[in-house]
């Protein structure tokens, strides 16, 4: 077999982390900042201000780039994303600013998550040189449930991650984290869950969440929804996705699909333009893992977009059935698999 050269190699990792009004962004970026293994990791945040870094920390400075004493470049949003991202490529690749390996980017907290998910996958110049990780949401647990419940910005910020960190945990009645933590799993059954206090949280926890390698069978199922060391026996048996309970919480379905019979590329990529051309706006997310012709493809989606397929190496398990996850808002399981269906029908 000819060697082929893995995708996503060479790739810098894009983390982007999120969170409603309150959630505790901004004490999280500040300790991730100061943290001895952000050495090589650029932090775009929308302003430096805000953060509050203290002067004795930072080493030199430009007009939006901080180098500090631990090698973290911290960076402000000049423009745009995308100008700023082409930038800071830039000048890494000219040796105007000190190497790094990752991107941690920090949104506002009424900010919707989805077109920076968007632009990494429909920018060709950014696609070529970065990859999305993961997407981290902070949520509070004191104001959380109350958000989730009359936010929509909340909730979608819920519905996308796959990491969902509690904050304000020690400040917030029993009831209160109980309530928020049913709401987060009906909106999003297949996220990691962490906590923290007063932003205390390893860099390490909010990496490594998105598919980081086309060769790796433990990556790949992480990225499908098995974290190992949560639920190892899980992951001995194939449980990923699919096997997950359906979900809802206002408007909001988690529906997970099984097909057991492979795709054609063709069908599977026109029942997903179909799809996301009639209901795109209420496609939150989509991931999944699909048989193309016998060969695992990891696929994933975000309203309107979708990302680049990535063909694994190797099954991640003896399972080689397709399984699919939709974050949707009022769209039916049924109405995907009949789409499904008539498209594959037409196309046979």
């Amino acid at each position: 077999m000819a060697y082929q050269r893995d995708p996503l190699a060479g790739k810098l990792p894009v983390t982007l982390i999120t969170g409603f009004l309150g959630s505790g962004k901004t004490t999280l970026i500040r300790r991730l900042l100061t943290h001895p293994d952000m050495n090589r990791v650029a932090v775009v945040i929308n302003e430096v201000g805000e953060i509050g870094i203290d002067n004795d920390l930072v080493v030199t400075s430009s007009e939006n780039v901080s180098l500090l004493a631990n090698g973290c470049l911290c960076c402000t949003v000049r423009t745009d994303l995308q100008e700023t991202l082409r930038e800071l490529f830039g000048q890494r690749r000219a040796g105007q600013i000190a190497d790094f390996d990752r991107v941690v980017i920090e949104t506002t907290g009424l900010a919707d998550p989805a077109p920076v998910i968007q632009t990494l996958a429909s920018d060709t110049m950014l696609g070529a040189q970065y990859r999305l990780d993961g997407v981290v949401t902070l949520v509070d647990a004191v104001n959380g449930p109350e958000q989730l419940a009359t936010q929509p910005e909340a909730v979608k910020q819920a519905a996308v991650a796959d990491l969902l960190v509690i904050t304000k945990e020690d400040l917030a009645q029993p009831a209160s984290v109980q309530a928020l933590m049913a709401s987060l799993r009906a909106i999003n059954g297949n996220a990691a869950v962490r906590h923290t206090s007063m932003g205390q949280i390893e860099p390490a926890e909010l990496t490594g969440l998105g598919l980081t390698s086309a060769r790796s069978r433990e990556g790949a199922l992480r990225f499908l929804g098995t974290a190992f060391d949560e639920a190892p026996a899980e992951a001995a048996q194939g449980g990923y996705l699919g096997d997950r309970v359906p979900s809802r919480h206002a408007g909001i379905d988690t529906l997970a699909l099984r097909f057991d019979a492979p795709f054609t590329w063709d069908v599977f990529a026109a029942a997903m333009d179909m799809l996301i051309g009639m209901r795109g706006v209420d496609l939150l997310r989509v991931k999944g893992i699909v048989n193309v012709e016998g060969k695992p493809v990891v696929v994933q989606a975000v309203q309107h977009i979708m990302h680049p397929p990535v063909t694994l190496e190797d099954w991640p398990t003896q399972d080689h059935g397709s399984r699919l996850v939709f974050i949707t808002r009022n769209i039916k399981a049924a109405a995907i698999r009949g789409l499904f269906d008539a498209v594959g029908a037409i196309r046979s």
